[in-house]
C-alpha cells in the first residue's frame, strides 16, 4: 500500500482554522507544494471543509483540512462556522492561522477554547510576514501557550520550519494501535476466512481485509486466505495449528464451528472495533440488545455512503435479526457519512455502528464519546452479529479480559459444548 493510496482513516488529520482571508488555503498550497486549494482575495472563498491527502516526512501520510473562516457572517456563515468546528471531531492537530493585520482576538481565542475542549493540540501560524515583517520581532502582543511559527504562504518563508513544528507537536499517540500484530509472533500462521458473495467487490478484497493481511506480513507472520466452505479442509492440510483464525462476520457460525476450540478465533469487525475505537465500550453495548422492546428506536450509523445492496448487512440483515429477537417492530433510522452523529441521540435505545474503516481513530472515539454523553449504548456490526449468533465470547478469545465481562448465553454454552464434542471426536 503506497503513501498515495493510504486510506483516509490511517492518516494524521491536520485542520486549519482562522478568519476569512487569513491565508489558510494559501498555506495548504505552500505545505503541499501544489495549487490544491482555491485562493482568492474575496472573503469566504472556502465554504465547506476541504480535505487534501499529502505526506509530511517523517510523519508520513496526513490529511490536511481547509475550513471556512471563523468570522463568517449571516445565517449561512454561521452554518459554515459550525461545520468548521465539527472538523475538530476528527482532528489530531490544529493550525490556527493568524493575519497580523487583524491581530489576535475573540475569534482566535474561541478556536483555542474549542481545541482545548476537544483536547486537540494547536500550533499558531502567524502568516503574511512578507507584508508585516515587524511581527517577527515584536509578535502579536499577546502571550500564547501554544507553539507559534512565522510564515509567508506567498513566498514559502518559514514553511519548512512549520513542518518541523508539526512533526514535534503531533500527538505522540495519534497512530492507531496495530490491528493484529500484538496477538501474533513472527512465524505464526493466521487463517483468514473471506466469503466471496454478492457483497464482495469484484476482483479485489475489501479494505479491512487488505489492512489485516498487510499487518500480518509486517509482523513477519504467515497469512492464508480461504472461503468459509474451505476452512475445515484447509485446517486439515496444515502441519501445524494456526495461532489465530479471523473470519468475516457474515461467516461467524460456520467458521466458529470449524475452528478448533484451542485456536484463537475472532473477526475483522472485532479487530477493527479495537483498532478504530474502544472495543470494551462496544462489547458492553450488547447488553442493550437484550433489553430492546417493540417500538424502540435504533440508529444505524455508517461511516461511508456506499450503495446499499439487496440484503445489506446494516440496513436489512441486522434490523431483521433485531426485530426477530424482540418479537415485534422496531424503528430504524440510518445516517451515513463522516461527521458527528445526530444531536437527538437520546431518542434511541441503541446505536449500531459499522466497522469504521473510513474513519480515523479520533473520529470514531469522538462518536463513542457522543454516545456515552447521551447515555445511549453503542455496538458495531461485528460485535452485535457475534452476540446474536451466540459466538461473542468465542470471538473475544484473543481478549480474555473482555470475555470475563460477559456472562455466557445459552446459545454460547451450547455452541461451546458442541465444539468440545467435535474436538474430542
Amino acid at each position: 500500500m503506497s503513501l498515495n493510496t493510504t486510506p483516509r482513516g490511517q492518516r494524521l488529520h491536520i485542520a486549519l482554522f482562522g478568519r476569512r482571508n487569513a491565508g489558510k488555503s494559501s498555506l495548504i498550497n505552500a505545505l503541499t507544494g501544489q495549487e490544491v486549494a482555491i485562493v482568492s482575495d474575496v472573503p469566504g472563498t472556502t465554504t465547506d471543509p476541504v480535505a487534501k491527502a499529502m505526506e509530511i516526512l517523517p510523519l508520513g501520510p496526513v490529511m490536511v483540512i481547509d475550513t471556512a473562516g471563523i468570522d463568517d457572517v449571516g445565517e449561512l456563515g454561521a452554518l459554515r462556522v459550525r461545520k468548521s468546528f465539527e472538523v475538530l471531531n476528527r482532528t489530531d492537530l490544529a493550525l490556527l492561522v493568524v493575519d497580523p493585520g487583524r491581530g489576535f482576538g475573540p475569534y482566535e481565542e474561541e478556536v483555542l477554547r474549542r481545541c482545548e475542549e476537544h483536547k486537540v493540540p494547536v500550533v499558531t501560524v502567524i502568516n503574511k510576514i512578507d507584508l508585516y515583517p515587524e511581527v517577527v520581532r515584536h509578535g502579536l502582543g499577546v502571550e500564547l501557550a501554544s507553539p507559534k511559527v512565522f510564515v509567508s504562504a506567498l513566498t514559502r518563508q518559514g514553511i519548512e520550519e512549520l513542518k518541523q513544528v508539526i512533526i514535534q507537536h503531533a500527538p505522540k499517540d495519534w497512530t492507531m494501535p496495530t490491528i493484529v500484530g500484538d496477538l501474533i509472533q513472527p512465524g505464526d500462521l493466521v487463517v483468514l476466512v473471506i466469503p466471496i458473495d454478492k457483497a464482495a467487490p469484484k476482483g479485489r478484497l475489501i479494505l479491512p481485509q487488505q489492512q489485516v493481511i498487510r499487518d500480518i506480513i509486517d509482523h513477519d507472520a504467515v497469512a492464508i486466505m480461504v472461503k468459509e466452505r474451505e476452512l475445515k479442509h484447509a485446517l486439515s492440510l496444515l502441519g501445524t495449528k494456526p495461532r489465530l483464525v479471523i473470519t468475516d462476520a457474515s461467516a461467524y457460525l460456520k467458521a466458529a464451528a470449524d475452528t478448533p476450540p484451542d485456536v484463537l478465533f475472532t473477526s475483522f469487525s472485532v479487530l477493527f472495533a479495537r483498532y478504530k475505537g474502544d472495543l470494551e465500550t462496544l462489547v458492553m453495548g450488547v447488553k442493550a440488545v437484550d433489553e430492546l422492546r417493540p417500538g424502540d428506536r435504533v440508529l444505524i450509523a455508517e461511516a461511508c455512503t456506499h450503495h446499499p445492496i439487496e440484503d445489506d448487512i446494516g440496513r436489512v440483515k441486522i434490523p431483521r435479526w433485531l426485530r426477530s429477537r424482540v418479537g415485534g417492530e422496531l424503528h430504524f433510522d440510518v445516517v451515513a457519512g463522516s461527521g458527528p452523529l445526530p444531536e437527538n441521540l437520546r431518542d434511541y435505545k441503541l446505536i449500531v455502528h459499522c466497522g469504521a474503516c473510513m474513519l480515523n481513530r479520533k473520529e470514531m472515539l469522538s462518536r463513542l464519546m457522543q454516545a456515552r454523553q447521551a447515555g445511549v449504548p453503542i455496538v458495531n456490526y461485528g460485535v452485535i452479529m457475534a452476540h446474536m449468533h451466540g459466538v461473542l465470547r468465542r470471538a473475544l478469545s484473543p481478549f480474555p479480559a473482555l470475555q470475563a465481562l460477559l456472562e455466557p448465553t445459552e446459545e454460547e454454552m451450547e455452541l461451546e459444548l458442541e465444539l468440545l464434542r467435535r474436538a474430542r471426536s
